[in-house]
């Protein structure tokens, strides 16, 4: 017997996954969501090779908490590792079943059918039956139990190739995809007035005269519905304006962040402490910080929601359509089996945006008209004010080395609020922005962390590199002035930042190539290969020093389990730093889909060098000032780098994610360039002129 996946087991139901209802098509439901990542297709293609079908059989359904199974959230670059094997599992038990039914009605042994495009059929042609013939009523209504055993993927050939993307030609077409374009029967529209401050609570609100709107307000949670979208936001703006409010001030000092992480209340996390080292003649000890980030997603979050008596549907772009299903249930105090969330793209997602906090939005305001559903658009000064945001952290490292320069120990201390505040987290607080804000609503709870090795600040704080004393410690911060949740890659970011760069210092007092060190601090031989493919490729050893110009190197391992990547930049530093070029080596198992593997690593690299570069949250005393794209701004296509991916496609190998691995090491690639270019370390994100000019006057 197979033992059965993770998510497979907790949904054994092989009609949950699978059904062959409509005469040629096979559908396939996952729990896993599109976010622009490809992944259904990569699912689509992992379906179609257990199933011996041709991909364009193969129906992909969205998330749908009435139908599918929960595989929680679509986090973590596991998409394809998790729902992939579980996929495989149940496709290779539903052709077994669909044989065994064959067989039984061919009367030939099962021994001798063979499968061919959903067709099943012996060595003499006698038996031709599909599997829509077979599929009679009930037939999957059964429990996976281990009894298949999923092929050997490696010689098919609808693996390793990049068929056209699923999700993109209506993107491409502009035709109606994303949740902003759904428009239901009846719909009607709704703006949430926000509160003009994080620590502010309405005290009053003047009469408006707004016909034709339905103004909502329970508590501090202050709305207008509208049959036109203009008229809502003209509402929403004159309630705004009608509104009194009373506000304190409670966030820290931003220009003294990593004081404030430092010596905040927090909560002790030990990833682990080693014994301590023998041979250490000299100490090397330095400080890294990033502030806080935004998600920045183009498009801002959006929700539908429609009430039918004590029913409710909602639309949402969340990227855990169960959890937010359950938090919703909790706070409106209905079953949960009374609400259908179903997922509908959204146009941008690198971790936990405002997607659930619209919905529920949508939820609280549709429920003053019942019968008709609800959209909400948020505006881009609530996205970028309002959403959960990347942490701000601080790491303060140190590195022992031997009389030969060798690093024999480390100790990393990261010091950062948790990075997780998704519905039901922390053991069932809501997660719901409008949820604190009603009458009896609670503040948000602080963000927590999942538990190590995974992390959620301590994510890869530990080094990759063979030393043989570490300790690690990460220390929550319990104090959420600002709400924080996860943003892609986690803590990995900053820790991979500290390591690498630190790493790049110690290679130049020891008088070595920044490759070479690195290498012989590694015996993971996956590890060496991709650094050594990212050197070469990018040209490494024929570098030429010039004026401003500067080269660097980072290496990961995402989660020290996941995906390896090696960055080189090559950067040029006069009056701000400008990335000319990005030469990432990737190797992430089996390759199931090479366009969607170089599209995820582009994509994270491309973002790094936005945060790297220019992004920070902007915030005084009382409010999150930074609302527009002049306040925060983000790479722009004139900026962008130009990106060369090396893939080391390794078909024997577990196919690993890769969404996030490109994050740390292109930061610190980029910073250990502009070291190279300028001569000075810059430990303070991001690399704006001024953080530069103060690293170079310290």
């Amino acid at each position: 017997m197979t033992e059965l996946p993770r998510t497979l087991a907790a949904n054994p139901r092989l009609s949950t996954w699978v059904s062959l209802d409509v005469p040629g098509v096979v559908t396939v439901r996952v729990g896993k969501v599109e976010l622009g990542q490809g992944i259904l297709t990569a699912l689509a293609q992992l379906a179609a090779a257990e199933l011996d079908v041709g991909p364009g059989r193969v129906l992909m359904a969205a998330a749908d908490t009435s139908s599918g199974p929960d595989e929680g959230a679509t986090t973590g670059s596991l998409s394809v590792s998790v729902s992939g094997a579980a996929l495989r599992q149940v496709c290779a038990e539903v052709r077994a079943v669909l044989l065994n039914a064959a067989a039984a009605k061919s009367g030939v042994d099962r021994d001798r059918l063979r499968v061919a495009d959903g067709t099943i059929h012996d060595e003499t042609g006698t038996v031709a039956l599909t599997y829509w013939q077979l599929a009679e009523p009930g037939l999957l209504e059964r429990d996976a139990d281990g009894s298949a055993t999923p092929r050997s993927l490696g010689p098919f050939p609808v693996l390793g190739i990049s068929p056209p993307r699923l999700d993109l030609p209506d993107k491409i077409a502009g035709r109606p995809r994303f949740i902003h374009d759904l428009v239901l029967p009846g719909q009607l529209f709704g703006r949430v007035v926000r509160p003009p401050s994080p620590g502010a609570r309405l005290a009053d609100l003047s009469t408006v005269d707004l016909p034709g709107v339905v103004v909502v307000r329970d508590g501090s949670f202050l709305g207008a519905v509208a049959q036109r979208e203009e008229d809502a936001v003209r509402a929403a703006a004159a309630l705004a304006e009608a509104a009194s409010w009373v506000e304190r001030d409670c966030l820290p000092d931003l220009d003294d962040l990593p004081a404030w992480l430092r010596t905040a209340d927090a909560e002790p996390i030990e990833v682990v402490a080693d014994p301590p080292a023998e041979g250490v003649v000299r100490e090397v000890s330095a400080s890294y910080h990033r502030p806080y980030l935004a998600h920045a997603s183009i498009a801002p979050s959006c929700g539908v929601a429609v009430w039918h008596g004590d029913e409710l549907s909602v639309w949402s772009h969340s990227q855990h359509v169960h959890g937010l299903r359950r938090a919703i249930a909790a706070a409106m105090a209905i079953p949960a089996e009374r609400i259908v969330v179903r997922h509908v793209e959204g146009a941008g997602c690198y971790g936990h945006n405002a997607a659930d906090d619209a919905a529920f939005d949508a939820v609280l305001l549709a429920r003053s008209v019942p019968g008709r559903p609800v959209q909400v658009v948020w505006s881009r000064a609530d996205e970028l004010a309002w959403a959960p945001l990347g942490p701000a952290m601080a790491v303060d490292v140190t590195a022992g080395l031997d009389a030969a320069g060798r690093i024999v120990s480390w100790r990393h201390d990261v010091f950062s609020p948790g990075h997780t505040s998704r519905p039901g987290y922390g053991g069932g607080n809501l997660g719901l922005l409008a949820a604190t804000h009603r009458a009896g609503g609670q503040p948000l709870a602080p963000a927590v962390d999942p538990p190590p090795p995974v992390g959620g600040s301590t994510r890869n704080a530990v080094p990759y590199y063979d030393i043989p004393s570490r300790r690690v410690t990460g220390h929550r911060v319990l104090d959420m002035p600002i709400r924080t949740s996860a943003l892609r890659s986690l803590g990995a970011y900053l820790n991979v930042f500290a390591i690498e760069c630190l790493v790049d210092e110690l290679a130049e007092l020891a008088g070595r190539d920044p490759v070479e060190y690195r290498l012989a601090h590694l015996t993971d031989e996956r590890a060496r290969a991709v650094i050594a493919r990212a050197a070469a490729a990018s040209g490494w050893d024929g570098r030429r020093p010039g004026d401003s110009v500067g080269h660097g190197i980072a290496f990961a391992r995402y989660k020290n389990a996941g995906g390896y990547c090696a960055v080189v930049a090559e950067v040029e530093a006069v009056h701000s730093v400008r990335v000319r070029r990005l030469t990432l080596a990737v190797d992430v198992g089996q390759v199931i889909t090479p366009d969607g593997v170089r599209n995820q690593i582009e994509g994270g690299a491309i973002q790094s060098t936005s945060w790297t570069l220019f992004e920070r949250v902007g915030f005084d005393r009382r409010a999150i000032t930074s609302t527009d794209w002049e306040s925060y701004p983000i790479l722009r296509f004139p900026d962008a780098p130009t990106v060369h991916i090396e893939l080391i496609d390794r078909p024997a190998e577990p196919s690993l994610g890769a969404g996030e691995a490109a994050q740390g090491p292109t930061a610190a690639a980029i910073a250990n360039a502009v070291r190279d270019a300028l001569g000075v370390g810059v430990r303070t994100l991001p690399l704006t002129p001024d953080n530069i000019v103060a690293a170079l006057n310290a």
